[in-house]
């Protein structure tokens, strides 16, 4: 397969990642890709731990299998970091987005000295700055198309303007602040050295 991107995201319920891996394959579909977007489910609960999938070519896809060997790994909630298993079969060309203010040497340790790039960014921080709650899954949308590629940030912005105008079509109040998350995000993701 052509250009064949995969990603898998590791989040908690309730975390938004499922809704996150989601609207990156409409978006990479409204770009003239070929997508796929699914969670794993399992007994899943308010704050259990939660995977999900995205799959992004040029070409038709014709793999229909969970992500063995990820391109990129988003890690919504550091929390997992010490309990699941997140660079397992990422590639060393690949990278992984953390959300996280942790430093880069712990993040190092705890990643077991995963040798691809590593980013992280403060969802936190900027989701209760322009959203006023913690919804990390703007921020850590906008840092995977940043890192990855996919698109560009003009065609990010432009797709989830018109994504947003429908979702929140009873609470236009909510889009600003998710606008101002995604343009946010994209200038804070960082990669540690």
């Amino acid at each position: 397969m052509d250009n064949l991107i995969e990603i898998r995201w590791h989040g908690r319920g309730g975390q938004g990642a499922k809704t996150a891996s989601l609207l990156l394959a409409d978006a990479a579909f409204n770009t003239g890709k070929y997508i796929q977007g699914f969670p794993e489910y399992g007994p899943e609960r308010m704050g259990a731990p939660i995977t999900a999938y995205n799959r992004i070519s040029n070409t038709p896809i014709t793999v229909h299998s969970n992500i063995y060997e990820p391109d990129f790994v988003v890690v919504v909630d550091d929390t997992l970091l010490e309990t699941v298993p997140v660079t397992e079969g990422l590639k060393e060309s690949g990278a992984i987005i953390i959300n996280t203010t942790k430093t880069p040497e712990y993040l190092k340790k705890v990643l077991k000295n995963y040798k691809g790039n590593i980013y992280t960014i403060d969802a936190r921080k900027i989701s209760i700055e322009t959203l006023g709650k913690y919804f990390p899954n703007t921020p850590m949308l906008a840092s995977i198309v940043k890192v990855s590629g996919i698109m560009t940030d003009e065609a990010l912005l432009e797709d989830m303007q018109s994504s947003f105008k429908h979702k929140f079509a009873k609470k236009p109040e909510v889009i600003e602040g998710n606008m101002k998350a995604l343009k946010i995000s994209l200038q804070e993701i960082t990669k540690i050295q």
